[in-house]
């Protein structure tokens, strides 16, 4: 841990985090689960709110590929992904989802406005983000795509979104404790 200079779980907990929640709705897998709290602990992000069939940790399936990460990022369970929509815009976050809409925008033309919090909404991996969460959400961010497929893995798309979302707001310090 030293030569790497990674954070102990406590040094984790302690840090500024980025004002960002993820929302996962009704993920199967256990698998993307545990990789996008490894992901959520990488990059510091608030926490992760685990709705629907989503699964919660301790889970042997979720710690092979969280390595961890599920005892560093907060989380939280809500039975439905809208109660975890209203209780985020309930409490000032814009929540946006990441999904392929009419109306969405790309995540190469998204502002992030500094003095919003935010919570970015993941969707199931066959179905996406249900239609009625969506109509909630304030908006939808598309990640843009070029080849014959026209969707990616809820974890890849997890990964590249917050990595985004880490480059802008580190240079913003934009970190809540």
């Amino acid at each position: 841990m030293d030569e790497l200079n990674r954070k102990t779980v406590v040094e984790f907990k302690q840090s500024g985090k980025l004002s960002l929640i993820v929302v996962l709705d009704n993920v199967r897998s256990l698998h993307n689960i545990g990789s996008i709290f490894r992901t959520c602990d990488a990059f510091l992000i608030e926490a992760i709110y685990l709705c629907g069939i989503s699964a919660t940790p301790p889970h042997k399936e979720i710690y092979k590929t969280a390595l961890g990460a599920e005892e560093s990022v907060d989380w939280k369970y809500f039975e439905t992904t809208i109660q975890a929509v209203e209780h985020l815009q309930a409490n000032g976050y814009a929540v946006w989802g990441v999904e392929q809409t009419e109306n969405s925008i790309s995540l190469t033309d998204f502002t992030i406005d500094p003095r919003k919090r935010y919570a970015l909404v993941f969707g199931n991996e066959v179905r996406g983000i249900e239609q009625d969460v969506v109509d909630r959400c304030d908006g939808c961010i598309e990640i843009p795509q070029f080849g014959t497929k026209h969707s990616f893995n809820v974890s890849v798309s997890a990964g590249i979104v917050l990595w985004e979302w880490y480059k802008y707001n580190s240079g913003l310090l934009l970190y809540t404790k």
